[in-house]
């Protein structure tokens, strides 16, 4: 049965979800599943704009025959050539076998990449930055937007209804529930986490470009934004905006505290409570704490990119830092955020130096000011390194309340 819902009278959504999917990319845990939307614009040319992942493809395939109603498709506007929106392609050219495939030279470079059995040189219709497609009564214009978050992506603008076909950008992980848009919703607590770990770990190692996508963005005058995960836009589109501007510049959303922290027997989680209890008593209201070796990186990199302040925590194991908290830190480079306040405590029985390892990669990146003295623990905290938290718990506190949040 068809999944098709209506954005306008002549324009459909032809999502799919995936509940079954445990991981996005392999990668990202999708405890609500995900959506792969498609949109059809019905006129004097026929047009989808992006197709779904092959694991949706039985029900793409009829919500497409069933939006088209016997009639042809003369386009398809390919905005992101990733899998999970390119994988039924060729399946469409088979079925219509007319239709013209929109994209840019990178486009069908890497089309030809992902189907190099597929021979559709004959359908191509390369567009270029600023170009614009007539359909009858609506016309689309391409704004380029590279690198978010692949080099050939574009943005399909829809002059006549004002409507930003968005690609990845403004999505989210989580399936729909059969409200389409995010004002049937309540955005905040079902999707609204899941937006940013969605931008955060995806997108969000090219903040500067996903400034000037969104410079470009500013200068359209835009009703509805329709991306290809997750609900569609089509009120308080500000909101969606100054969080992806907050994101892309490494801002803060709220003061707070994350601390992501390892242990192997406990002694470096009890310190770390015992901190959260000192900074708490300071007057910090926002404290996260997440054990790398339990918790996907996923999520506390999404709380890091919320949050002003971080404090890393971790024992030294075969004279290295603990293994889960290099790989998370690794995790955290690749992705290059940066404007964040930070402290840092290490432990070791014997030779610790986890410390000093994660000072060293700190001294590495951009962005990041340490707050203090760090805390190096042999094992478990005694009550003469008290006073070492209860300094490092004030300057802490002190750094988060004097932090100003738009």
């Amino acid at each position: 049965m068809e999944t098709v819902q209506r954005l306008t009278d002549s324009i459909l959504s032809l999502d799919c979800n995936d509940r079954r999917l445990e991981r996005f990319e392999n990668l990202f845990p999708l405890p609500d599943g995900v959506s792969y939307n498609s949109y059809y614009i019905d006129d004097e040319k026929t047009a989808i704009v992006d197709t779904v992942d092959s694991s949706v493809t039985l029900q793409f395939l009829e919500n497409v025959k069933y939006a088209l109603n016997g009639r042809d498709l003369d386009f398809l506007i390919v905005n992101h050539m990733e899998p999970d929106h390119c994988a039924n392609i060729v399946e469409l050219a088979k079925l219509y076998p007319n239709m013209k495939l929109v994209g840019n030279a990178q486009t069908f470079a890497f089309f030809e990449q992902f189907y190099p059995s597929a021979d559709l040189t004959a359908n191509y219709y390369p567009v270029k930055n600023g170009d614009q497609l007539s359909l009858g009564q609506h016309e689309l214009n391409f704004v380029f937007a590279p690198m978010v978050h692949w080099p050939e992506v574009m943005f399909s603008y829809e002059s006549t209804e004002k409507i930003l076909f968005s690609a990845d950008a403004f999505g989210t992980f989580g399936a729909l529930n059969g409200n389409l848009f995010t004002d049937e919703t309540d955005y905040e607590n079902l999707y609204g986490d899941e937006c940013r770990r969605y931008y955060t770990n995806i997108v969000g190692k090219y903040g500067p470009q996903v400034k000037r996508a969104l410079k470009k963005a500013s200068k359209l005058d835009i009703a509805m934004i329709a991306p290809l995960h997750g609900p569609v836009w089509r009120s308080n589109i500000d909101y969606i905006l100054d969080r992806y501007m907050k994101w892309a510049t490494y801002t803060p959303e709220k003061a707070g505290v994350v601390i992501p922290y390892a242990s192997a027997y406990g002694n470096t989680a009890s310190a770390v409570d015992y901190l959260a209890n000192r900074l708490s008593e300071q007057g910090v209201k926002d404290i996260r704490i997440f054990d790398v070796s339990k918790t996907d990186a996923s999520y506390i990199i999404a709380n890091i990119f919320k949050y002003s302040h971080v404090v890393f925590a971790a024992p030294t194991y075969n004279l290295n830092l603990f293994p889960a908290m290099k790989s998370f830190l690794d995790e955290m480079a690749i992705l290059e955020i940066k404007n964040r306040q930070f402290a840092v405590i290490g432990n070791g029985t014997w030779s610790p130096t986890s410390t000093k390892e994660m000072i060293e990669f700190f001294d590495t990146q951009k962005g990041w000011t340490n707050l203090g003295d760090t805390i190096t623990l042999k094992t478990a905290m005694v009550d003469d390194e008290k006073a070492q938290f209860d300094v490092l718990a004030k300057a802490i506190a002190d750094s988060v309340k004097a932090t100003e949040i738009d």
